[in-house]
């Protein structure tokens, strides 16, 4: 069984920093692409930074230059740095991976349950 758990989320101040981070968990022979969605209640889940195994990235237009998003294959984990934040950033932000399990022959997206994120002064 796989898991991926979230951790990082908070509340913080417009302007202030989180770094948000996803680690997967379970019978896993490797991990293609690695992305963060973010989703207000009410509205469609947002893609907000994606990674691939060539560690190529793509970034919202809402949140280029604030956020940057790494992996560490080592650890199976992906990191969302969020700078300069601001109260539009407020969400419940979650992590996916497309990632080939042991003995499968075919790769399949999981996500993690999410982490709040909420920008508030």
């Amino acid at each position: 069984q796989v898991q991926l758990v979230e951790s990082g989320g908070g509340l913080v101040q417009p302007g202030g920093s989180l770094r948000l981070s996803c680690a997967a968990s379970g019978s896993i022979f490797s991990i293609n692409d690695m992305k963060w969605y973010r989703q207000v209640p009410g509205m469609r889940r947002e893609l907000v930074a994606s990674i691939n195994e060539d560690f190529t990235t793509h970034y919202a237009d809402s949140v280029k230059g604030r956020f940057t998003i790494a992996r560490d294959n080592a650890k199976n984990t992906v990191y969302l740095q969020m700078n300069s934040l601001k109260p539009e950033d407020t969400a419940v932000y979650y992590c996916t991976m497309k990632l080939l399990k042991y003995l499968s022959d075919d790769y399949g997206d999981y996500w993690g349950r999410g982490t709040q994120v909420t920008v508030s002064s």
